[in-house]
């Protein structure tokens, strides 16, 4: 379904559950949309009010070209924070995962009285979790010469633009490939990566990236001063965010439930019943 922005943004969003439960915010991540929570909602929504919207650049999200928009993390929280805004939607917990992290912890910074609780599923907010995946891209982040950027994002265009990278990120590391929901799951991704435009919209972003891992000693501080609680829920084999990005947020959060998995990047497809069963555990015990 869609509910229309003030702005005039359409948000394609899920949504499953009694409204008078509390609500929990599901927050995708690249190169995916809502569509990756479709097995995970009914499990959760059997007891909280589910919501999951698909970011601007991704899914079926629509927004209008004369917004001139600008594809940057702090355009996608904002939205988000509209979206909410737009539901009365004023306290949530959310669960983060890949892209949908820095979404979730620029959210807390903006309003940290609405977060009840965090479940990070490969969601991160640590240097410790950027694996050498991201070097191409730290690359690119620092680069200010519009020559060597025109290079650097076409090197990333042919590394991660591609059907081929966009069918690893399921099946990288993931010992249960057969539970994967092949083919839709990275032929839709793929599919909607490659509409006209989005290409384009996909390298901003990779550009912008660097802008949440300069915030992460901020998203530190959010976790030190509310302790919220934490679920982070890992897949141990993901290559692109490892587990040790889970094991940093001991550091931060007292209360934290630590649970790894053997599994890859996209854990919620393969491992949808331990997530959704342990999602169920520690909202029932902190909200």
């Amino acid at each position: 379904m869609y509910t229309t922005l003030p702005n005039g943004i359409r948000v394609f969003y899920r949504e499953a559950g009694s409204p008078s439960n509390p609500t929990v915010l599901l927050l995708h991540g690249f190169p995916a949309s809502s569509f990756q929570y479709r097995n995970l909602i009914p499990l959760v929504a059997q007891k909280y009010h589910v919501v999951a919207p698909d970011l601007p650049g991704f899914g079926f999200t629509e927004i209008p070209d004369s917004l001139n928009f600008k594809y940057t993390f702090a355009n996608i929280a904002s939205t988000i924070g509209s979206f909410l805004d737009v539901h009365k939607i004023d306290k949530f917990a959310v669960y983060v995962f890949d892209y949908g992290a820095p979404t979730g912890f620029r959210l807390a910074l903006e309003r940290p009285q609405a977060i009840t609780a965090i479940i990070s599923q490969n969601g991160n907010a640590y240097e410790d979790g950027l694996s050498s995946f991201w070097d191409p891209l730290r690359q690119l982040w620092a680069t200010s010469d519009p020559v060597k950027e025109k290079e650097l994002r076409e090197a990333v265009r042919g590394a991660v633009l591609t059907f081929e990278a966009t069918k690893g990120q399921y099946l990288g590391g993931e010992p249960e490939a057969d539970k994967i929901d092949e083919p839709a799951t990275y032929h839709l991704d793929y599919a909607l990566l490659s509409r006209p435009g989005n290409a384009e919209i996909q390298l901003d972003l990779f550009k912008d990236y660097g802008t949440n891992v300069v915030l992460y000693p901020k998203f530190q501080e959010y976790l030190r001063e509310s302790q919220v609680p934490v679920l982070a829920i890992w897949g141990k084999n993901d290559i692109i965010f490892p587990p040790a990005g889970a094991e940093a947020f001991r550091r931060d959060v007292k209360d934290l439930k630590l649970v790894l998995l053997d599994g890859g990047h996209f854990l919620v497809e393969s491992h949808t019943q331990e997530i959704g069963r342990s999602m169920l555990e520690f909202l029932d015990n902190k909200i």
